[in-house]
């Protein structure tokens, strides 16, 4: 019951950390250019991420958190509107 309930907890922190980052990047960027393949990889690594904590007992819910929030932070690191900021901030 704790697993399923870990896993849950899990799968409610995905959803919300990709739906922010849709949201984030709909305001940055708009409809027109909206970065679909990197919301796709941020749905399939939710999924892979969400499945092996599923499967492995001995995998924390902390380390399955921190390990997704950490792949999300790496995801939008390279969409357009970062990228942007980050050559006027450099420049």
């Amino acid at each position: 019951m704790k697993r399923i309930f870990q896993t849950l907890i899990l799968a409610a922190f995905v959803v919300l950390t990709t739906a922010s980052f849709g949201y984030a990047e709909y305001v940055a960027s708009g409809a027109g250019s909206f970065p679909w393949f990197h919301l796709g990889c941020l749905i399939i690594g939710g999924l892979i991420i969400t499945s092996l904590k599923q499967k492995y007992s001995r995998l924390y819910l902390s380390e399955a958190v921190g390990s997704f929030a950490l792949y999300a932070v790496l995801i939008a690191l390279f969409t357009a509107p970062v990228v942007n900021a980050l050559k006027t901030l450099v420049s």
